[in-house]
């Protein structure tokens, strides 16, 4: 099939990749000229593992193609995603930005030619589609289109195997024929009886907020358990470990630290609680998982001034990782955007290492901080380490020769990625999430 896929960033450049992938014809379109042309060179603007060989080698293939031209393509395609920006409104109310949503409908309406299915695969408010539909309808009456709804579930840093190989793909649709094209889409997953769950338009819409929503819950509740287990001095990794073999339960996402971030969980709780509120409803555990999650970063700004002795004034303290995840360079609403400027503020000094967040990190972070090369020259003559990030090339360090470049052996596991018996033993003071 013929697809136009509408925004290159996250979602629409791994979504139309993997379409290709599929064996379908796929557009990518971007009205930023300088980022299309570094995608025709080769040039991926974000890091997502083996996303830029899975590039090259569907354009190489013929089955990929990048342009800031609509019309190049979608006059000639089945389905048209959009997969634009839904940044939070700079109003700072929660709600969901959709001015890059209706501004795509407005701009590709008059492209349209041909029965066409447009399909929102941005994370939008429920009643998104129906708004898309009437703004493409007025500008352009004559069109033959349906409306879908497809919302992604891809985790940054494994979008790729998330997208061949899901739990499920959501499609909201009203006729028949639409739902007859996604099917026809997606039918390389279904081959292999991956479940395809088809819904109407707003439950689509919906499913998505849930789906996010739940996770953060559960982030949030691992780390206040985390919290409890510190006063009463338990371990919450075996508390993690014990409630996560209970089926009903599940382990993922039970893994304590510095608070969740990301592209995703921030945004989509806030904009879920304002569609509630809207319709008069409360999410009243959401709403106590967005503020537990503002509190557990608080609280780890206090733990490491705690093992310094009460001021971080004029210590050096050797921050590893940045991004709010491994395996990408995201810093959007990353912890470390948090407990980094709260550090500085009262006199500390930062050295920081990422193995590929830095470039996005200076954006995000103040002036002031020290860039470096690796771990153990963020480690040298450094008052504190903290592991705010747990990349696999943190998980090895070599602890010997990190203690002794440091001013005072004291390491701050913000990932309960090494043992605290193990790290006394070598000689730190050394202080996790929810262990003792």
């Amino acid at each position: 099939m013929h697809i136009t896929m509408i925004g290159t960033g996250y979602v629409g450049l791994v979504t139309g990749t993997c379409f290709a992938e599929f064996g379908h014809t796929v557009t990518c379109v971007d009205k930023v000229e300088e980022k299309i042309e570094k995608l025709k060179k080769g040039v991926i603007p974000i890091y997502e593992p083996g996303l830029d060989n899975l590039v090259k080698k569907n354009v190489d293939e013929g089955r990929l193609c990048f342009t800031s031209d609509l019309a190049v393509s979608v006059p000639f395609s089945d389905a048209v995603f959009i997969a634009v920006g839904t940044p939070s409104s700079r109003r700072g109310d929660g709600y969901a930005d959709l001015s890059y949503i209706y501004q795509a409908a407005k701009e590709v309406a008059p492209h349209l030619n041909g029965y066409t299915v447009v399909v929102d695969k941005s994370t939008v408010p429920v009643g998104t589609a129906r708004q898309v539909s009437r703004i493409i309808k007025e500008t352009n009456p004559s069109v033959d289109i349906d409306i879908a709804s497809n919302p992604e579930f891809l985790r940054e840093g494994a979008a790729i195997a998330d997208f061949m190989r899901p739990d499920r793909v959501v499609i909201g649709v009203e006729t028949e024929r639409a739902e007859d094209v996604m099917r026809e889409i997606y039918k390389p997953l279904y081959i292999r009886d991956t479940p395809i769950v088809s819904t109407t338009i707003e439950t689509a819409e919906l499913a998505k907020y849930a789906a996010n929503a739940f996770l953060a819950v559960k982030i949030s509740f691992i780390n206040e358990i985390a919290n409890v287990c510190e006063a009463v001095n338990a371990n919450v990794t075996d508390i993690a470990k014990a409630i996560g073999m209970d089926g009903r339960i599940g382990s993922k996402f039970l893994h304590p630290g510095p608070g969740y971030g990301g592209s995703c969980f921030p945004k989509d709780t806030l904009a879920l609680m304002r569609i509630v509120q809207e319709n008069g409803e409360n999410v009243r555990v959401v709403e106590a998982a967005v503020e537990a999650n503002s509190a557990q970063k608080a609280r780890m700004v206090k733990k490491i001034r705690e093992m310094l002795g009460g001021s971080e004034a004029g210590k050096t303290i050797a921050i590893l990782g940045l991004t709010f995840k491994p395996e990408t360079d995201d810093m959007r609403d990353a912890p470390s955007a948090t407990i980094i400027p709260a550090l500085l503020e009262k006199g500390a000094k930062i050295k920081a290492h990422d193995p590929k967040g830095i470039e996005e990190a200076k954006h995000y972070l103040p002036a002031g901080i020290e860039y470096v090369q690796n771990a153990y020259e963020a480690a040298a003559e450094a008052d504190c380490v903290v592991l705010m990030t747990e990349w696999n090339q943190y998980r090895a360090l070599d602890l010997e020769r990190i203690k002794e470049s440091m001013n005072a052996p004291v390491f701050v596991d913000l990932r309960n990625v090494y043992e605290p018996q193990k790290m006394k033993e070598l000689g730190f003071q050394y202080m996790g999430v929810g262990r003792k």
